[in-house]
């Protein structure tokens, strides 16, 4: 694999192969310490960023490669001068032999990769995909739940702007018998492509509009925050959905509670300390899979 666009471009197998490494990096990440040695990775970004960046600029120095790095890019680049995303790309390539790049534009990763002579890996794409949490995200559910297949999801909150969710459900499609549940209100419901997606793919889609609607039994709660900064030009509010202690307690003892971070007020803080509540290791997971993620493209399978 050289870039990394889309989750369109894993399969089941090469997805299993990635968390078996990540495994590997876990329990023994010091046989990996120079995999990337004399390598460079640029880290441009150009939307803000704590875990996706953080985790990538430590992946990099724990696989012992090298980090360039613009962590406001939209301001502190020559992108406040007029110049063309293309046109840095192509100057960045010759400082590096790997890009991490997230834009606000939900096409910037692809139209990067078009011109880059080194892998472009894409860290969030305005309201498009977001790959590498959507691995990070499967990984969790697999570590978890020991497997994928039979599960059912429930995906939470902006589902229309909210670029996780898309890889995500592109992800647990490579399953079989799926069900997901998709809990929004109307106006940021799951946009029509990735519900003709899930259904060409077998995977069963259902809408809901209340966490009543929502199986006692069901495997995973994966809730999201709303993207009010795609939210331009306009005065919409929405109302989130809150899940708490007292909306927990009508779930299984086996239900987990996932969030890409950050989080606002839709996962209080009454349930940092429920065992359902995986995010913060979700989160340290990141690290991992973005390590095996490099080593694959950078220094070999």
């Amino acid at each position: 694999m050289h870039h990394v666009l889309s989750c369109d471009q894993f399969s089941r197998t090469s997805l299993e192969q990635l968390f078996v490494l990540t495994d590997e990096m876990r329990v023994d990440g010091k046989k990996f310490s120079t995999s990337l040695a004399g390598k460079i990775v640029a880290t441009i970004f150009y939307e803000p960023s704590t875990r996706t960046r953080l985790s990538f600029e430590a992946a990099v120095s724990r696989l012992g490669g090298s980090i360039i790095s613009t962590e406001n890019a939209k301001e502190m680049s020559s992108a406040i001068k007029g110049e063309s995303l293309l046109d840095t790309i192509r100057v960045i390539d010759g400082y590096c032999d790997a890009i991490v790049l997230r834009h606000s534009d939900s096409t910037a990763a692809v139209d990067g990769a078009s011109v880059s002579l080194v892998p472009i890996i894409n860290a969030g794409s305005g309201s498009g995909e977001h790959p590498t949490q959507a691995l990070l995200d499967a990984y969790t559910i697999y570590k978890y739940k020991n497997n994928i297949d039979g599960l059912s999801i429930a995906v939470l909150g902006d589902l229309r702007f909210g670029r996780t969710v898309h890889s995500l459900v592109k992800l647990l499609s490579l399953y079989d018998d799926i069900t997901i549940y998709g809990l929004s209100r109307d106006v940021i419901a799951l946009p029509d492509e990735y519900v003709t997606y899930l259904s060409q793919k077998g995977v069963s889609y259902i809408p809901c509009r209340s966490l009543a609607d929502l199986p006692q039994d069901i495997d995973v709660l994966y809730h999201t925050r709303t993207q009010t900064e795609r939210f331009k030009n306009t005065d919409l509010k929405i109302e989130e959905f809150i899940i708490n202690q007292s909306v927990m307690k009508n779930f299984s003892a086996h239900t987990i509670l996932m969030h890409p971070l950050p989080r606002r007020n839709e996962i209080s803080f009454d349930l940092d300390d429920d065992k359902r509540s995986v995010f913060f290791q979700q989160s340290h997971f990141g690290m991992y899979v973005r390590m095996s993620l490099l080593h694959n493209i950078l220094a070999g399978s």
